[in-house]
């Protein structure tokens, strides 16, 4: 009886050690289908890599050798046939129909790690989730000493959701060197992102050499150099040096390009156009209806359009009415093709004000003269002939959602970025609100970028944590979104190619703040775009970030710790006293807090129900903890702050 016992013991104490062992698996984005078995794989000392001999998996072997050999110090060496080899990546003989393209099986067993794909694409993925299954130390860039190389055993069978997993780096409000594009390219491909959207071209500058068109980047790529808050800047006086901003030459963009490809990752580049053209028109002024007359230069973050009555300040658009400008986007177009080999061209059509069209006697002609009776229409009479020109490059064309207004073309297709994702649409008329269904019920290819889910450059904690802008956008507000709107049927919604998340850096100077905006929030948005929404659970997508955090530190990779950031809920009582409601997205924190100006620690009042602001005071300091140890930040609140926000509100 007593040995019956301890055998019952043995096996309970055994199922919460597997159980506590299996909670460690932390990958991401998570898998269609994750068993875990017992026991370890220990990675020995002399490490081979049977592979089959492909140029696809080049430079995957390559990372692959240098991620297991410097941090460990181990001997790592490739081979074609090692029926005994440590890591096998096998490409099927005969295709599995459940994997796809990009699919993968990862068995890994006490004794040796095997990768099975269709395609080498999905032999990358797998080798990505591989990655992290060892310990945080294997990202590290030198030898890490006292740890054991192990990866718990598992079987996992996975495959993408969908095709388009996209993220956008606006590299023309600021310029990114191509280095820095390359470690951005580096981040993402370990999560699965197959797509790397660049904003080339803007008001604020023309980032890629037309050698056609040299003033594009002779001129066009420089500004004047500003640091504050961007939209607030004065216009540039006429002395002032325009020497800030940056170009990729055509051999930079080649560069770009294949590093991606061998990282499976393909480039979309963004020419925008007809509005955002204040760059090209500081370079060739004919090409505006204004001629150039009411362009200040190359935007340096000076307010150029007024918001509020959606009025351009300055003429950043090209005529329509004009032939040159065809003939120069021809120009343009014939380069592009030529240095991208994705598939599709992204040509803007987003926030064109009509402001100087209204006032152009030529856009006046065109209208007579091809009936065309609003100036929406005007601009798809502009889109559908920009869609002949890149298609003629053998190029599919793609647009923001604004090209549905007067009249999408053939072709075309959008990326839906205003208002809700999903709704009753009736017509056109209802474009700007659910651009992607409208598009995909139309049978036109759509990728799912709603600003309310996957616009990256929002604010990720209280306003007062973060660089200025007009909206928020959480990390659970990101996780919770499915691109694929409900509304579609079976038959609509093969339009859906996927899902992006987009990055637009007027506020962000540097990559240290391009990788803090990026992440967490783009893990969310590669489980929306990877895993199935079966598979998807907040708390656990918590632990899991939370796990990335720690591989982020050994690489020296910035990102937001806003998750662990209250929100602020004021309210006015009967009375009219202040109260304030703290809310937390990550579940199992204390709150502390301070209403006397003193910094709280885990010693102070623990929040508990909304709280009434003391006579006088001025601010509240709160400061999140979990299990007795300090995991936010000091946050210092502004009481007056919050009765702006409830005046702001009508309260």
């Amino acid at each position: 009886m007593k040995k019956s016992g301890l055998l019952l013991i043995a096996v309970f104490i055994s199922s919460i050690i597997f159980s506590q062992t299996k909670s460690s698996i932390a990958l991401i984005p998570q898998p269609v289908k994750l068993e875990e078995k017992q026991g370890h794989f220990i990675l020995p000392e002399h490490i081979t890599i049977q592979t089959v001999e492909t140029t696809e998996l080049k430079q995957t072997l390559v990372d692959l050798q240098k991620r297991l050999s410097v941090p460990t110090g181990y001997k790592v060496s490739v081979s074609s046939n090692a029926p005994s080899a440590t890591i096998k990546l096998i490409l099927n003989k005969k295709a599995d129909t459940t994997l796809g393209d990009e699919g993968y099986t990862l068995s890994v067993t006490s004794a040796n790690i095997t990768v099975k794909a269709n395609k080498a694409a999905g032999i990358f993925y797998g080798v990505q989730t591989l990655m992290q299954l060892f310990p945080a130390e294997i990202e590290d860039s030198v030898l890490v000493q006292h740890i054991e190389w192990k990866a718990p055993c598992v079987e996992i069978t996975d495959y993408p959701r969908f095709v388009w997993r996209g993220l956008m780096l606006d590299v023309a409000r600021h310029f990114f060197t191509k280095q820095e594009v390359m470690t951005y390219i580096d981040q993402m491909s370990k999560y699965k992102f197959n797509l790397l959207h660049m904003h080339l071209a803007d008001d604020e500058g023309w980032r890629v050499e037309i050698k056609s068109l040299p003033k594009l980047t002779q001129v066009g790529a420089w500004s004047v150099y500003r640091v504050g808050r961007f939209g607030s800047f004065p216009p540039p006086a006429p002395n002032e040096p325009h020497t800030y901003g940056g170009f990729y030459t055509q051999d930079d963009i080649k560069e770009i390009v294949q590093y991606a490809k061998d990282r499976f990752i393909n480039i979309l580049p963004e020419i925008d156009v007809p509005g955002h053209s204040l760059a090209a028109i500081t370079a060739y002024p004919e090409l505006s209806c204004s001629n150039g007359v009411k362009n200040i230069g190359v935007a340096s973050g000076e307010e150029i359009k007024d918001w509020d009555t959606h009025t351009a300040l300055y003429d950043d658009n090209l005529c329509p009415a004009n032939e040159n400008v065809y003939a120069f986007l021809d120009k343009v177009m014939t380069e592009i093709a030529q240095l991208f080999p994705f598939e599709y061209i992204h040509v803007g059509g987003d926030e064109t004000f009509k402001t100087f069209w209204k006032n152009s006697d030529a856009v006046t002609a065109l209208m007579q003269k091809e009936n065309l009776k609003t100036y929406e229409e005007v601009q798809s009479y502009f889109e559908k002939r920009l869609e002949t020109i890149v298609e003629s490059k053998g190029k599919k064309f793609m647009g923001w959602d604004e090209i549905l207004e007067g009249g999408i073309g053939p072709n075309a297709a959008v990326m839906s970025w205003r208002g809700s994702h999903d709704g009753v649409v009736s017509s056109n008329a209802d474009a700007n609100a659910n651009g992607g269904v409208v598009a995909a019920k139309m049978g036109h290819n759509v990728v799912m970028s709603p600003t309310e889910y996957v616009y990256l450059d929002y604010m990720q904690s209280d306003r007062t944590m973060e660089p200025l802008i007009y909206a928020s956008l959480r990390l659970n507000k990101v996780y919770s979104f499915d691109p694929m709107p409900a509304s579609l049927t079976p038959d609509q919604q093969k339009f859906v190619l996927g899902v992006q998340g987009n990055l637009w850096t007027e506020q962000v100077y540097n990559l240290r703040q391009a990788e803090y905006m990026t992440w967490p929030r783009a893990f969310a948005v590669a489980e929306d775009a990877w895993s199935q929404p079966a598979n998807k659970n907040w708390d656990d997508f918590v632990k899991r970030v939370e796990t990335q955090f720690q591989r982020f530190d050994v690489q020296e990779v910035k990102y937001a710790p806003s998750m662990y950031d209250p929100d602020f809920i004021p309210s006015f009582a009967k009375d009219s006293t202040l109260q304030i409601e703290l809310k937390t997205e990550v579940n199992g924190l204390d709150i502390h807090y301070s209403f006397d100006n003193t910094y709280p620690d885990k010693f102070y009042p623990t929040y508990t129900a909304p709280l009434t602001v003391p006579n006088y005071a001025t601010q509240i300091k709160v400061i999140t903890y979990r299990d007795g140890k300090p995991i936010g930040r000091m946050i210092s609140m502004p009481l007056d702050e919050l009765r702006r926000r409830l005046h702001n509100r009508g309260e």
